[in-house]
């Protein structure tokens, strides 16, 4: 898994200094960890867009200064509802030993034979959260779907999740293969 490193300045915490923090120019964010006191900092908006702006889960090196470098992962980041830009962002320290939660992508690859064939590729889920150990986290979940045949459908029971635990059932459906709507134009009789 890619890590990211992000270089942050300690702040003042309270609502009054997150809001001079962004008039002059930075990000407010937190960092906290079970067992770790808690560390208000502030970074540059463009720092943030590695982490932020990208499907993947990424594995963020902070690096404050006065404290030792600290492994964790975007747990959280709030938008301004009219500029959209980034307001704050919580940080979750990551622990080797402990395991965490995180939501990742499910990826798709190839074209399945259903679709060549004229059926329609439906995904219906396209995250999930997974629970493992930071060892085994990995930035996304990927499944080559170019075997999917008209009427396939692809299962979660189908993905490689090895050392992940999932909440949801292996019969939960990821992506259909199904048959257009009305037909083709040969069983309808038009040419």
């Amino acid at each position: 898994m890619k890590e990211i490193a992000l270089t942050a300045e300690k702040r003042e915490s309270g609502k009054k200094a997150s809001k001079s923090v962004r008039n002059t120019g930075y990000v407010p964010g937190i960092y906290y960890a079970n067992g770790d006191t808690n560390i208000n900092i502030k970074v540059k908006p463009l720092a943030l867009r590695p982490i932020v702006y990208t499907s993947l889960t990424r594995l963020v090196n902070l690096e404050v200064a006065g404290e030792t470098p600290k492994l964790c992962f975007l747990k959280d980041v709030r938008f301004d509802p009219v500029t959209d830009q980034i307001v704050h962002f919580d940080l979750q320290g990551i622990k080797q030993d402990q395991k965490i939660t995180v939501e990742v992508p499910i990826k798709l690859s190839g074209q399945p034979i259903g679709v060549r064939q004229g059926g329609k590729l439906m995904q219906t889920l396209h995250k999930i959260k997974i629970k493992c150990l930071p060892k085994d986290m990995v930035e996304s979940i990927e499944s080559n779907i170019a075997g999917l045949e008209m009427g396939s459908v692809l299962y979660l029971k189908d993905l490689n999740t090895e050392n992940l635990e999932i909440d949801l059932p292996g019969e939960a459906v990821i992506a259909r293969v199904s048959k257009p709507r009305g037909g083709t134009a040969q069983e309808t009789g038009k040419r």
